[in-house]
């Protein structure tokens, strides 16, 4: 029996977020207070990360400015915490752009969201204590997006950045293994077209995981290793 081919249709869509982790993102600013923002233009290469920031926001003059921050991954127990920090900024005044979408200042972002600060080993701004995993890292490169059209030119900004440390929950790694993470205990938080979802359980087996991880691992894992602690 022949299956049949379903039909593409063109639209436009404002947005194409089919998908991506929430990343919450602490930051310094300049009165030595920290900042946290939601995003989710955020993956992974190795132990880099690139992410996708408005040019204009806090957390992008913040990284810019002090070359390091914290990505900090809720689970989706935390959805709440971050909805909390939805249309807020720690920008004041509040850019134009984000004025049209209904965003407001609000400078103690930790308080808003109910979630607690720690203090980090090798950058200034803090972790986020709730989040299952959170990942100490500091600006590598800074690439233009869309510079080339004169529309978009100087409004966003991907910013390459590189893990220093990784700190995760006990109850999310693999038993019996000091660096791996158990997929099946680890429960992201998802952002697809503006809505907060969670992951359902494995749909199928994966031919890739039975490469094992410690062939992944790169040079970056040795170079955050010669980085000591130097905060709190």
């Amino acid at each position: 029996m022949k299956t049949e081919t379903l039909a593409h249709t063109a639209i436009e869509p404002g947005i194409l977020y089919f998908g991506t982790p929430v990343v919450l993102i602490s930051s310094e600013n300049e009165d030595g207070s920290a900042n946290l923002a939601p995003m989710s233009s955020a993956f992974w290469l190795g132990w880099r990360a690139m992410l996708g920031l408005g040019a204009r926001s806090k957390t992008t003059q913040n990284l810019l400015r002090t070359r390091e921050c914290v990505l900090n991954l809720p689970s989706d127990a935390l959805a709440a915490a971050v909805d909390r920090l939805a249309l807020t900024t720690g920008s004041d005044p509040v850019p134009p752009g984000k004025v049209k979408r209904g965003y407001f200042h609000v400078s103690e972002k930790f308080s808003r969201a109910g979630l607690t600060p720690v203090p980090s080993e090798t950058v200034a701004p803090p972790r986020v204590a709730e989040c299952p995993v959170a990942m100490e890292a500091v600006v590598e490169a800074v690439h233009p997006v869309a510079d080339e059209d004169s529309a978009q030119r100087g409004g966003i900004v991907a910013i390459e950045v590189r893990v220093q440390r990784v700190f995760v929950h006990d109850d999310i790694r693999v038993p019996g293994s000091p660096d791996r993470i158990d997929p099946d205990a680890w429960r992201p938080l998802i952002m697809s077209f503006q809505k907060l979802y969670g992951l359902g359980s494995q749909v199928h087996p994966s031919t890739l995981a039975r490469i094992p991880e410690r062939l992944y691992r790169g040079p970056d894992i040795d170079r955050a290793r010669a980085v000591s602690g130097v905060r709190g």
